[in-house]
């Protein structure tokens, strides 16, 4: 058998059919497994570079490294007024109790003066009645 150029072959329509067919669907499905596959590389890379920004949250929120919930923001804010007032009185509680001090102070020497001040009456009352 010689083979060239200008060989005829006969072949069926319904061959040259079903083997275009075949070869469409051969291709479809080779284009769809590529594609699969590059949808699975693709969200498996998404997935590492999520599981990695997860564990560098993990680590460093608590650290405060990454910041704070606007929540405790506030928090911190109202902890460090109350201090300030927690000062403020602390102080004031200090000056009362030097007024005390001074108070007790003060009294004895008004007891110590109504004594004095009855002696001068009675002194006056003696005078007066001789």
């Amino acid at each position: 058998m010689k083979v060239s150029v200008n060989t005829n072959i006969q072949v069926p329509v319904r061959n040259v059919i079903s083997i275009i067919i075949a070869v469409a669907v051969a291709v479809w499905a080779y284009f769809g497994i590529i594609e699969r596959l590059n949808t699975i590389e693709t969200n498996g890379k998404l997935m590492i570079s999520d599981v990695d920004e997860n564990t560098e949250f993990r680590i460093k929120w608590p650290r405060g490294e990454m910041g704070s919930l606007p929540a405790d923001s506030e928090q911190f804010l109202l902890i460090e007024n109350m201090v300030v007032e927690l000062e403020k009185l602390t102080e004031r509680v200090d000056n009362m109790m030097h007024n005390k001090v001074n108070i007790e102070r003060l009294i004895k020497d008004v007891d110590k003066l109504s004594e004095q001040l009855e002696v001068v009456k009675d002194k006056v009352r003696k005078n007066g009645s001789h």
